[in-house]
């Protein structure tokens, strides 16, 4: 946060005060199977390619759950999150999965590939708002957040 305040780009953040409020978790953290809209905030720059703030266009992504097991993955996008979610409290999920990137057709398996491993958290701050969250992606930010909202 203190390099978006040196950036001057602060406001962005307090705009939505809940997606980006770490306390905000409300019970039954993992979203029901559906077509869902996702919204990439990569904070704080990793590099000198990126801002310290980067808000992109809303894609879509997808929960399914078959036999127990739930998987969240972003369709579109040039870097598209896959993994399980795996209920950690009443309150918060945890993602473990892989980014595909670009032109990759297939997700690796969480574990082959540290470049493309991920690990966070899901958690629902509305009604019918999640929002995810990566901390230490390998690419471009220091911590992704990912709004999760239903297709309408």
């Amino acid at each position: 946060m203190a390099k978006i305040r040196a950036a001057g780009l602060i406001a962005s953040i307090e705009a939505d005060p809940t997606l980006f409020d770490p306390d905000r978790a409300l019970p039954n953290p993992v979203p029901p199977a559906g077509l869902y809209r996702c919204q990439v905030v990569k904070l704080g720059a990793n590099g000198t390619a990126m801002r310290d703030l980067t808000r992109y266009p809303a894609v879509d992504c997808r929960v399914e759950s078959a036999e127990g097991i739930v998987r969240l993955y972003k369709i579109d996008g040039a870097q598209r999150p896959f993994g399980t979610l795996y209920e950690d409290s009443s309150s918060r999920a945890v993602f473990l999965g892989t980014m595909v990137l670009g032109d990759e057709h297939r997700p690796l398996a969480y574990g082959k590939d540290a470049n493309h491993d991920l690990a966070g958290y899901v958690e629902r701050i509305e009604p019918q708002r999640w929002r995810m969250v990566l901390p230490w992606p390998r690419f471009e930010s220091l911590l992704n957040v990912v709004e999760i909202v239903p297709a309408r």
